[in-house]
Parts: C-alpha cells; sequence; structure tokens
C-alpha cells in the first residue's frame, strides 16, 4: 500500500492549508461569539427597560389612579363641575403617558399592566357613582351599569378561564371591545355634563340605548373568539 493511500479518504492538506483553515474558523467563531453578545446585551437591555418601574408615564398614570376617589367624591358631593373636570384631566393624562412613553422609548412591563388597570378603574367607578342617588342631579341608569360591570365580570372569567384550560396568555381586545370602552366613556361624559349644562334628554337615552347595544355585542363578540381560540388549540393538538 502506498503512503498516499487508495484514494478514499482524498488528498492530506498540507500544513499551510490546516493552519489558515484553522485561522478562518476562529475568526468566524469570534464574529458569531460578539454577534451573539450583541444580541444578548440588547436583550438584557430591553428587559431592564421593560421591567423599570420609575418613568414619566408611570408616574402620570399612577397619578390618574390617585384621582378616582376625588373623582368619587366629587359625585357624591354633588359637586359636579370638579367630577368633570377630574374626568377630562384623566382622558388626558392617559394620552399623554401612552404619547411620552412612545416618543422617548418608556415603556414598561408595569406601565403595559397598571395603564388599563387605572383607565378601568376610573371608568367603574365612574358608573358606580354616577348610579347612586344623589339629590338633583342627573344619573346613570341602574340597569346600564348593571350591563356594563357584568361585561367586565364576563371577560375576567373567560380570559382566566382561557389561561387556566388553554394556556392563552394574551386575549386582545376586538374592534367591538374598543368601540363599547369608547362609547361607555362617552356616556359617562355625557351625563357629567348633563349635571352642568342642560343636555336634551333624547341625546342621553341615544348614549344609554347604544351603549347597551355594543356591551351586548362586545361581550357575546369576545365569547365567541374565546371558543374558536379553544377550538383551535384542540384542533392543533389532535394533528
Amino acid at each position: 500500500m502506498s503512503a498516499s493511500g487508495d484514494g478514499r479518504n482524498g488528498p492530506v492538506p498540507a500544513a499551510g492549508e490546516r493552519d489558515a483553515a484553522s485561522a478562518d474558523g476562529s475568526r468566524g467563531g469570534e464574529r458569531t461569539g460578539v454577534r451573539a453578545g450583541a444580541v444578548a446585551q440588547r436583550a438584557a437591555q430591553e428587559v431592564r427597560a421593560a421591567l423599570r418601574p420609575f418613568t414619566i408615564p408611570n408616574g402620570i398614570t399612577l397619578i390618574r389612579l390617585a384621582l378616582t376617589p376625588f373623582f368619587v367624591l366629587a359625585i357624591l358631593e354633588g359637586n359636579h363641575r370638579l367630577a368633570l373636570g377630574i374626568f377630562v384631566a384623566a382622558g388626558i393624562s392617559d394620552a399623554l403617558d401612552g404619547l411620552i412613553a412612545r416618543l422617548l422609548g418608556m415603556r414598561s412591563l408595569l406601565g403595559s399592566y397598571l395603564d388599563p388597570i387605572a383607565d378601568k378603574t376610573l371608568l367603574v367607578t365612574a358608573y358606580v357613582a354616577l348610579t347612586l342617588p344623589v339629590p338633583g342631579a342627573v344619573r346613570m341608569p341602574l340597569w346600564l351599569t348593571v350591563m356594563a360591570l357584568s361585561r367586565d365580570f364576563l371577560i375576567v372569567l373567560v380570559a382566566l378561564l382561557l389561561y387556566l384550560g388553554a394556556g392563552v396568555r394574551e386575549f386582545p381586545p376586538s374592534l367591538w371591545g374598543k368601540w363599547t370602552t369608547f362609547l361607555h366613556i362617552l356616556t359617562v361624559a355625557a351625563v357629567l355634563v348633563a349635571n352642568v349644562t342642560p343636555v336634551p334628554e333624547r341625546a342621553l337615552l341615544a348614549c344609554f340605548y347604544i351603549a347597551m347595544a355594543f356591551t351586548v355585542i362586545s361581550g357575546a363578540d369576545y365569547v365567541r373568539r374565546a371558543a374558536l381560540t379553544i377550538e383551535a388549540i384542540h384542533d392543533d393538538e389532535r394533528r
């Protein structure tokens, strides 16, 4: 048998070629390591930014949340102008904290939970407070408040069942849900304005009935989408 072998294993590379290949591999590994390190560093920075609690938008959201008891107190004491002013200020702050978070890159995990909690807290307490009997005040109909709160309870219940039963962590609101929230805000604002200056009764009734219709439709749509989500998950598991 010759020293070069029978050719099945191919020619043996020269020492210089082996060194060059080794150097190229080393440089490639270094570049890969640098890229991986940069990606890990960016990911760590994003995680730290998401978890940071003390940001300007979060501070604005906390102020809005702190205004809620003063808003309720103003309604119960019949100080309707103050109640309307607080509600308008809360709406402006809601738009402001989102704008600042986007423009200055101050979005955070805490803010993603805190903002909707503050919004829902103000809206729910507004419905309840405006339903309570205050002498000489225009009131929110009890049936509309019950429907609005029932829808919110249904959404929380369905979201909990989706998480526990199917592991679904995120279930974004539909267009129906967004319109319903907008109409609830508009209805609260209409009642608050009606306690400050005369508002045609037909306009108030229109707000009440339209809000009721969207509340029912969005609640049914939420259940429908949840059922479709569970069905899709079960179909994937059977495949």
